[in-house]
């Protein structure tokens, strides 16, 4: 980080939706670490198991979409606010009146996808105050929150062991509080937002190729990176009978790595451009990825790929927000939303798609397979775009490397 990086922009703001992001990310995945527990407790299938934890995925999908526009209506500050308080109400009151059934456990889901949602905040609230040559920091920076996954893998089933898994839906309402406080009193919308538009207005960024293409990119990186994150402590369990709690530091040990590099990204993006750094991404997450789906039988060497997925996966987060700002930067707060989407029915799609494939075959390797297929395709795609974006909009960005 250059000094002008940090003479620039309001650096307020920028912990304040790390922060937010961090705890949302958080409570996000929170059933994922818990899934083991509690379907354990309820009876549930291998398809349940994923179904409950993709839930929160898809519905922080959807609701990336409604924030993205009020973020441009209302503004990035007052819409984390709400979203901040729904959860926090919703997991008081998955506390206080329990979870007794897997239909509860989709109910929370749905809850949690509002934590989910708050992508489509943090980043827009951060990037708005950095130029074009800033803005693979301060997104890797603010995106950095999705570290929050750790604290839910390593410390969710401690506590679920402690005083009972529903116990945990309260107690995480005690950093959500905390942080809903902090965010209030430091983040600042940044001065001279873009102008409200109508609502149909918004789907008129969809009639641009490169719209559809972002939300690919960002469906393999960062749906596999939340798909997994969802998924690990499953996957441990079930595949090494591992304890809730060993699984749980498995996982955190992945998520940690793509959380780690995931400003590294961004940064090298904006050295050597986003396209560059994406092509190495999807190349190397396809290969580990057939190397997981083998099912290696060593937790050592299974685990030493999952961290090498994660991280690449982690990295390609960064370097996707390098480009975007670049090409849609009076359309940021809806392009967050759909590229978030994106990224939301990737890891959907991964975490549910495990779980069939392991009821239907006994094995999850299908799941794996087609998701590293979806990285070809991503690279294919990416092969096929980065003439037109380097002779058209990137080259109209001086300085700045795409």
């Amino acid at each position: 980080m250059n000094k002008s990086f940090w003479q620039s922009g309001h650096r307020p703001t920028l912990i304040a939706a790390f922060l937010y992001f961090d705890v949302a990310f958080m409570v996000w995945v929170l059933l994922g670490p818990l899934a083991p527990i509690i379907s354990k407790d309820l009876g549930l299938s291998p398809a349940e198991k994923g179904l409950m934890v993709a839930v929160p995925t898809l519905a922080g999908a959807v609701l990336r979409l409604v924030n993205g526009m009020l973020v441009d209506k209302v503004g990035p500050k007052k819409t984390g606010a709400i979203g901040q308080l729904i959860v926090i109400f919703g997991l008081l009151t998955g506390w206080f009146f329990g979870v007794h059934s897997f239909e509860g456990t989709l109910a929370i889901g749905v809850v949690l996808g509002f934590a989910g949602a708050s992508f489509a905040v943090a980043l827009p609230l951060a990037s708005r105050w950095y130029g074009p040559e800033h803005q693979g920091k301060a997104m890797g920076i603010a995106g950095m929150g999705n570290s929050g996954t750790v604290f839910a893998a390593l410390f969710a089933p401690v506590l679920a062991k402690m005083f009972g898994w529903n116990a945990v839906l309260g107690l995480a309402c005690i950093p959500l509080t905390i942080v809903f406080a902090i965010y209030m009193a430091i983040a600042k919308d940044a001065p001279n937002p873009p102008e409200p538009k109508r609502l149909f207005a918004y789907l008129e960024v969809l009639k641009h190729q490169d719209a559809w293409w972002f939300m690919l990119f960002y469906g393999v990186t960062f749906g596999g990176f939340v798909g997994l994150s969802s998924s690990l402590s499953i996957y441990f369990t079930d595949t090494f009978a591992l304890t809730p709690i060993a699984a749980g530091y498995c996982t955190a040990a992945c998520v940690f790595a793509g959380s780690l590099v995931r400003p590294i990204g961004g940064a090298v993006a904006d050295r050597i451009g986003g396209i560059k750094a994406l092509t190495c991404v999807y190349l190397l997450a396809a290969v580990t990825l057939v190397g997981i789906s083998t099912g290696p039988k060593s937790l050592v060497l299974s685990l030493a790929l999952f961290l090498l997925v994660m991280a690449t996966l982690g990295f390609g987060n960064g370097a996707v927000f390098q480009l975007v700002p670049q090409r849609f930067r009076k359309e940021l707060g809806i392009m967050t939303g759909l590229v978030g989407f994106g990224g939301g029915v990737g890891g959907f799609y991964l975490a549910s798609s495990l779980g069939i494939a392991k009821q239907l075959t006994g094995s999850t390797q299908y799941g794996f397979l087609i998701f590293a297929g979806l990285a070809v395709i991503a690279l294919v795609g990416l092969t096929s775009v980065k003439k037109r974006w380097r002779t058209t909009w990137g080259a109209a960005i001086v300085g700045v490397r795409i």
